[in-house]
């Protein structure tokens, strides 16, 4: 590739932020045919002018609070860090155990996991999301659950009748899909009918881990589901910022760090 100029680098980036929702600087780095000083400085200039957030590992698109990506855009972006998120969720679940699954992309991947043990380990599945249901269709004898609900953009199953029949589950385990990771905005979603349901869903498991890769630290959407110290862990593909990782060992938050 010829050498490009920092705003034809900045204008490819941008693109590829639009595209995916997210860049890793080694990729550009590869890309772009620039050391990673100059793509980091790319990102940095980009960050200044609102165009994007720099995440551990490179930088994705600055949201809006009120802003819900549907399902098919936001599956393609980190997508080996949620690959690996759900195969590091599916194996803190033992035999014979019940298991909520939330809506997002993340989150599906754990369903993607546990549909290749669910029948033979008895792991019966509770899910408000369509696409994580449709993983785990056809492996009989596995129990798997969908609570009714209106879908949101995401996919997921939300409001009063979803409620009512999470209020019905004692689950051993929920994952958790969020849309931002925050010390003290906690964790939120851009969609109020989803904060509202993803409580019930926290009320029916003895124990919540926040399903999330690193781009998600940082990000506060609209509403609130829960502070963090709501949660028992975190299954993400790298440790938290700083500041989070301090509040995550005062909530006693176990981390669990995937491996792609």
């Amino acid at each position: 590739m010829a050498t490009l100029l920092a705003a034809q680098r900045q204008s490819l980036v941008i693109e590829r932020l639009r595209t995916d929702g997210a860049v890793r600087v080694s990729e550009l780095t590869r890309e772009l045919a620039v050391s990673e000083m100059t793509v980091r400085r790319d990102l940095d200039q980009l960050a200044a002018r609102g165009l994007c957030r720099k995440v551990h590992g490179g930088a994705c698109l600055a949201p809006s609070t009120a802003e819900e990506p549907g399902f098919a855009a936001k599956s393609g972006a980190e997508l080996a860090a949620k690959q690996a998120i759900g195969r590091a969720a599916a194996a803190l679940v033992r035999p014979g155990q019940s298991v909520g699954i939330s809506g997002g992309t993340t989150s599906y991947w754990v369903a993607v996991e546990l549909a290749r043990r669910a029948a033979r380990d008895q792991i019966t599945v509770v899910t408000n999301s369509l696409p994580a249901a449709e993983a785990l269709a056809g492996q009989a004898p596995a129990q798997v659950i969908l609570t009714g609900g209106t879908p949101t953009p995401s996919q997921a199953l939300v409001g009063p009748v979803a409620e009512a029949s999470l209020a019905r589950f004692h689950l051993d385990w929920l994952f958790l899909g969020v849309h931002g990771l925050d010390p003290q905005a906690g964790l939120t979603t851009p969609n109020l009918a989803e904060a509202a349901t993803n409580q019930a869903f926290m009320a029916a498991a003895r124990a919540t881990a926040v399903t999330a890769d690193a781009s998600k630290w940082g990000v506060t959407a609209l509403a609130q589901i829960a502070p963090l110290s709501r949660i028992a862990g975190l299954v993400s593909d790298g440790p938290p910022p700083p500041g989070a990782a301090t509040a995550a060992r005062r909530h006693h938050i176990d981390l669990t760090i995937a491996k792609d």
